[in-house]
Parts: structure tokens; sequence; C-alpha cells
């Protein structure tokens, strides 16, 4: 504010200091869309380095994890189960 107020004491109107405003928005906007261009540019080039897995890797993979999921399932049940059980037991034993 106090930068307008000696524009105007030195002669310059308000309106340049609002097209100079302008104009610096413009240049950030513009800089801007330069740096999401570079950093576009960069990640396509680093995406083509990138030694992705062949379909047999990704298939035999997910088996694992499928398998893996499968088998924590039934032993996390099991767990439950016997916990519960137990906790039951206790319960019978004090009457509660």
């Amino acid at each position: 504010m106090a930068t307008q107020a000696v524009k105007v004491k030195n002669g310059e109107s308000q309106g340049n200091a609002i097209t100079g405003a302008a104009a610096g928005v413009g240049e950030k906007i513009t800089s801007a869309l330069a740096e999401t261009k570079e950093f576009l540019h960069d990640t396509r080039v680093e995406l083509k380095q990138v030694t992705w897995p062949t379909r047999e890797d990704v298939v035999s993979t997910t088996w694992v994890v499928l398998i893996t999921v499968a088998f924590f399932g039934v032993f996390l049940w099991l767990v439950d189960l016997g916990v519960n059980r137990a906790v039951q037991a206790i319960f019978r034993k004090f009457g509660v």
C-alpha cells in the first residue's frame, strides 16, 4: 500500500501498478506451466528407464500374495477362535 502511495506521489498512475501486478501474475503462470512441462518430461524419461516385470512375474507374485493372505487369514481365524474359547472358559470358571 505504501508503495502505491509513493508511485502516485511520483506521478505514476495507479493503473500502471495494477498492470504491473497483472504482468507478474502472468509470469508466474507461465513459469508454473514451464515447470509442469519440465516435470512431465523428466517423468517420462525416468519411466523409460524402469525395468518392468514380465507377465509371468506378475502372475507368480500375485499367486504368492493370495496364498499368503489365505494362510494368515485362516491362521488368525484359528487364533481368534482359540482365544475366544479360552476367555469363555475363564468367564465360566469365575461365574461371570
